[in-house]
C-alpha cells in the first residue's frame, strides 16, 4: 500500500487540490444546475429557436398573402368563392364533394 501511495503525485494530496476537486464534482453532478439540467435547457433552447424561425417565416408568408389579397381584387374574389363559399346575389352555388 505504501508503494502505491508513493506513486501518486504529491500535489493530489494537497488540501486545495482536494477541495477544488470536490467543488467541481459538486457543481457538475450535485448542484441544482448540474450538467444534465444544462444539457436539457440547451436542447429546449434550440427547439424554441427553431420554432421561432418557423413562426417568423409563417408570419412573413401571411403578410405577403395579405398584401396580395388587398392589392388584387380578382384573387380576393377567388379566395372568397373557394374558401368561404361566397357567391353573388343572382348566382346559385353547387358544391361537389369527391
Amino acid at each position: 500500500m505504501k508503494k502505491l501511495l508513493d506513486r501518486v503525485p504529491s500535489f493530489t494530496k494537497s488540501f486545495y487540490f482536494l477541495a477544488t476537486l470536490f467543488f467541481v464534482f459538486w457543481l457538475a453532478f450535485v448542484d441544482s444546475n448540474d450538467l444534465f439540467l444544462q444539457r436539457e435547457l440547451k436542447t429546449k433552447q434550440s427547439e424554441l429557436v427553431e420554432a421561432k424561425k418557423f413562426y417568423e417565416d409563417r408570419i412573413l408568408e401571411v403578410k405577403n398573402d395579405r398584401e396580395a389579397l388587398l392589392n388584387n381584387p380578382e384573387l380576393l374574389e377567388k379566395i372568397a368563392r373557394e374558401k368561404y363559399l361566397m357567391k353573388k346575389e343572382n348566382e346559385d352555388l353547387y358544391i361537389i364533394v369527391d
